[in-house]
């Protein structure tokens, strides 16, 4: 077992971090403090470090449980996530008419997203934007791996019909 140091194994996370607590606070101030309760569990428990399978799947649950506490306490109001929240990398898009036609892509995508239900926008967060593996997603959110592909694939299908039909008949 690798010995896991917190400058370069744990405080990488953070962003990941922000980004799930975020995704389920809808509130960036409380995510941020989502994150910093997240280290610290995380540092009280380092005595222990040694004894978890994956101590990125480790933080996940934590910050997942804190930012659900306290989106449950607070009844939180949710706040869409718009594509400018999101750093959009050069393009290369030099035509207006077509950046502005991405950005309404963008801004529909965001939509259809925060629309899903918990579970599978949480699944789809950690899949396809995270990038993490279905056994960390799995562990994550107290799933089996099976469980976490059919909420994926839900969740994708229902994306796209829906974009489809919005893109198809402007509805």
């Amino acid at each position: 077992m690798q010995e896991i140091n917190f400058r370069d194994d744990i405080l990488p996370l953070k962003d990941k971090l922000f980004r799930l607590a975020l995704r389920i606070t809808f509130n960036r101030a409380e995510a941020e403090d989502i994150v910093q309760d997240t280290l610290i569990r995380v540092w009280d428990k380092r005595e222990e470090w040694s004894q978890f399978g994956s101590i990125e799947a480790y933080c996940i649950a934590v910050a997942r449980n804190l930012a659900i506490d306290r989106s449950q306490k607070k009844e939180a109001q949710h706040l869409q996530i718009t594509p400018g929240m999101e750093e959009i990398g050069g393009k290369g898009i030099s035509n207006p008419h077509e950046q502005l036609a991405d950005n309404e892509r963008i801004r529909l995508i965001h939509e259809l997203i925060n629309n899903l239900p918990e579970k599978q926008r949480l699944v789809m967060q950690m899949r396809d934007v995270e990038g993490a593996a279905y056994k960390e997603i799995a562990e994550a959110l107290g799933l089996t791996e099976e469980q976490v592909k059919v909420n994926l694939f839900r969740a994708r299908q229902k994306i796209k019909k829906q974009y489809t039909q919005i893109d198809e008949y402007g509805l």
